[in-house]
């Protein structure tokens, strides 16, 4: 590979041709050597130097910076999701750390690979991200660099409203139909000279009056169901320029692509690092690698109390999942056995580990995957509680032992990243085309500034008013923003459609 030394050239082929006979089934592989600032501008770029360029970047270049030159943080590996994939070492690691990012990295480019949700996402995304950054250095020339880039910036606030499970569902998103436009009922003569007989111009105008009417007092909502795709429908329906359009629809493709790393990173995570602990301890270690791997793998694997580390809660579920079904714990016979003793003791030697662990890498992501296989057991051995913070002694104390309420804290955390789900649920709303956003409350307030921020940006982008209809402090509001001020809305329980006539309003 590119720029590596004979040594960890000789590991890398070692450990491929291992990965290999384990199972793993990876695209090729490019390792490149950097330096500490290249692996931090990469990473400031979200792994892909060939990237737009944008402030943002910068902002982030400076933070990894100041981590590594503080000793803070320290990036050990990268690698992207592509075919062939790419993957960065840093220089000055050691050997040992060296050939564990190796190992982890085909852990990863196996999943990238084979992992059903990442099977939707484009594998071609480094001559994409190039082609996004040609065409948006030519906006800049056109339009002006600070143009661009705050339009960008509105894009960017909002990048996260669409609608991840879209592209494996296969249903139609509402901004994708486009109904038929009503036209004039016209009857068909095989002779021309009949047509201002049958179809005469007085009632050819009287139809296009009617249309224009209905269409003018029709009160059907637009889109008629709720649409996920928020960044979709402001691509197609909101006042943009053709630049514009573009633009937003690059960042929406690099949201789409970045989707199935979040909605598996403690899987995916947890996947590589099982493979390079397994390829690190039954074959590649020296006796004299040995401290210093043990070292740094727990670094990494280190979880405190009141944390989440997607790399420890990752491996250990998946050595959990395999011990299980090779000691055949599972099905009706395990689950109906009351007897702790017997419990404690059960092994069918079934053998089966290793092949339900290859079946989960395949077929699940964080939230089912969580919500299967993590049971009380679990918790109570890994000390997965929930925790809050006693202003009094000034220390995070456990909350509750509850499963239930453990499991479904973390379900709720992975569910959309934890970040709000925002809908368009009316593109005209009070037939004055003003959008109406709806928040899916699921039991967390909307944060206010945030949501004033984002709902300005939205104005920018839509130029007309934004309302948006959430519940906060436990009532059910509607806001709105008209480009000048805020304003909520008190809504009562009343039918749909008096909604909005019957409001108490309130200046913010």
């Amino acid at each position: 590979m590119a720029n590596l030394s004979p040594e960890l050239e000789k590991a890398r082929r070692e450990i491929v041709k291992m990965a290999s006979g384990y199972g793993l089934d990876f695209f090729d592989t490019i390792f490149e050597m950097v330096t500490y600032d290249q692996m931090n501008q990469f990473a400031a770029f979200g792994g892909f130097p060939v990237r737009y360029p944008h402030w943002r970047f910068g902002m982030e270049y400076e933070k990894l910076s100041r981590g590594y030159e503080y000793g803070l943080s320290k990036i050990y590996e990268m690698v992207i999701n592509t075919d062939p994939c790419y993957a960065y070492l840093m220089e000055g690691n050691m050997l040992v750390d060296q050939k564990l990012v190796i190992a982890h990295v085909l852990g990863h480019c196996d999943f990238f690979k084979n992992n059903k949700w990442f099977s939707k996402t484009n594998r071609k995304m480094m001559d994409v991200m190039a082609n996004h950054a040609t065409r948006v250095r030519r906006y800049m020339d056109r339009y002006g660099q600070d143009t661009v880039e705050d339009f960008i910036d509105l894009c960017l606030s909002i990048e996260n409203l669409i609608d991840r499970h879209s592209v494996y569902s296969g249903v139609q998103s509402a901004a994708e139909i486009v109904e038929p436009t009503p036209e004039p009922i016209l009857f068909k003569s095989d002779k021309p000279y009949m047509d201002k007989y049958i179809n005469p111009p007085d009632w050819i105008q009287a139809q296009e009056n009617r249309i224009a009417e209905e269409r003018a007092n029709s009160t059907r909502k637009f889109p008629t169901q709720p649409e996920k795709d928020v960044l979709l429908f402001l691509t197609k329906y909101a006042p943009l320029e053709n630049w514009q359009q573009d633009v937003m629809s690059m960042i929406r493709d690099e949201s789409y692509y970045f989707a199935p790393q979040g909605m598996t990173k403690t899987m995916n995570e947890g996947w590589a690092s099982y493979w390079h602990s397994t390829m690190m301890t039954q074959q590649i270690l020296t006796d004299a690698e040995v401290i210093d791997y043990a070292d740094h793998h727990s670094g990494t694997t280190y979880m405190g109390p009141q944390s989440y580390n997607p790399y420890k809660v990752g491996i250990e579920l998946m050595r959990d999942i395999e011990e299980r079904w090779n000691k055949g714990r599972f099905g009706r016979e395990w689950e109906e056995c009351d007897s702790f003793e017997e419990r404690n003791n059960w092994d069918k030697k079934t053998g089966l580990g290793r092949q339900k662990i290859f079946e989960v890498r395949r077929d699940y992501n964080d939230v089912t995957f969580i919500d299967t296989f993590l049971n009380e057991d679990f918790c109570v051995r890994h000390k997965l509680f929930v925790y809050k913070y006693n202003k009094r002694t000034k220390q995070f104390e456990v909350d509750t032992r509850d499963f239930k309420a453990i499991k479904q804290q973390l379900l709720f955390h992975m569910t959309n990243f934890g970040q709000p789900i925002i809908e368009v649920a009316d593109a005209n709303f009070e037939n004055r085309g003003e959008l109406m956003l709806k928040h899916v409350w699921e039991g967390i307030d909307l944060q206010p500034d945030y949501m004033a921020d984002t709902m300005k940006n939205v104005f920018k982008i839509w130029s007309r008013p934004v309302n948006l209809v959430t519940v906060m402090d436990k009532e059910e509001k509607l806001f709105r923003y008209d480009g000048k001020e805020f304003q909520d809305f008190s809504i009562k329980d009343l039918p749909k459609g008096e909604q909005n006539e019957d409001t108490e309003k309130k200046s913010s």
